[in-house]
């Protein structure tokens, strides 16, 4: 079950990790299975973690089923790294601190730009083995990330000339943890710091789901429920689709620990039998 026409059908896969990475394919590939693929949207949204499962699914080289498997594989390759309670609480104080969403994403591009992490080329070769193409696919695939400096929102696609790897790069760049990925001379961030799935770039598409393996907003940060509620106001049919307490149980307390990614995976499988009647309603074409 999958959209044919411009502006069709939208999938917006949100951020969270490594963990999230898995989750998502898991989510993905039991929908798939049971006989409802997203993955064929006109449309891919990809935030952080979703940029990176994005970019896999819309290069058109992988099935759902192989992409899960790879999620099972020896996570060789990846730098170990956390996501603890200092630097939430960083986070939230940066929000604390802010009058607006602006603000709180220019702070926290400050605290990454200051913050002592890997190199930049390191990560970047991390992330260029985790996608199967380094070519922006045909089909319209936007990679989201945050000016560092200015806080802006950077939404990369194949138009706007950066290459997919460093998109993809950026996008996953947790602030605090890595360094802030340079492209043509502005350095940038996380797309999460601006929205944990920017489900608000598949606005005008009539049918949408959302994967966010970050479900909370929260203050000054859009949560995923309330951008799935705006694009329905706004005529969309929707399906959300948020981690159950068994999947965060099996993410951990580390979303970056790659051992975690196996689990979520698995756990991701076995809770999207229960997605399966919601999803094929707002897939169904008509």
């Amino acid at each position: 079950m999958s959209g044919g026409t411009v502006r069709d059908t939208a999938l917006v896969l949100g951020g969270g990790g490594l963990t999230g990475i898995g989750w998502e394919a898991g989510i993905l590939y039991g929908l798939a299975r049971a006989g409802v693929d997203l993955t064929g949207a006109d449309l891919v949204v990809g935030t952080s973690a979703g940029s990176v499962v994005g970019a896999q699914l819309a290069s058109g080289l992988l099935t759902p089923r192989e992409l899960y498997e790879r999620q099972l594989a020896d996570p060789a390759g990846e730098i170990a790294a956390r996501l603890g309670a200092a630097l939430y609480a960083r986070y939230a104080l940066a929000l604390l601190r802010s009058r607006d969403a602006a603000e709180y994403r220019r702070r926290v591009g400050a605290m990454a730009l200051a913050a002592d992490t890997p190199p930049e080329a390191e990560r970047r070769e991390v992330l260029a083995a985790r996608l199967v193409s380094h070519e922006w696919p045909e089909r319209r695939l936007v990679v989201t990330a945050v000016d560092a400096l200015t806080g802006e929102s950077a939404p990369f696609d194949r138009e706007r000339g950066a290459g997919l790897v460093d998109a993809v790069a950026a996008s996953c760049a947790v602030p605090g943890v890595w360094a802030p990925v340079t492209i043509d001379g502005r350095r940038y961030v996380d797309g999460g710091v601006r929205s944990a799935t920017n489900a608000d770039l598949a606005a005008g598409y009539r049918r949408v789901a959302v994967l966010a393996p970050m479900a909370l907003g929260g203050g000054k940060l859009p949560s995923p429920a309330r951008e799935a509620a705006r694009l329905r106001a706004e005529g969309a049919r929707v399906v959300l689709i948020t981690p159950s307490p068994e999947a965060r149980k099996a993410f951990g307390r580390n979303v970056l620990d790659p051992a975690r990614r196996a689990p979520a995976a698995r756990a991701g499988l076995a809770q999207a039998a229960a997605h399966v009647a919601e999803a094929a309603a707002v897939w169904a074409e008509g």
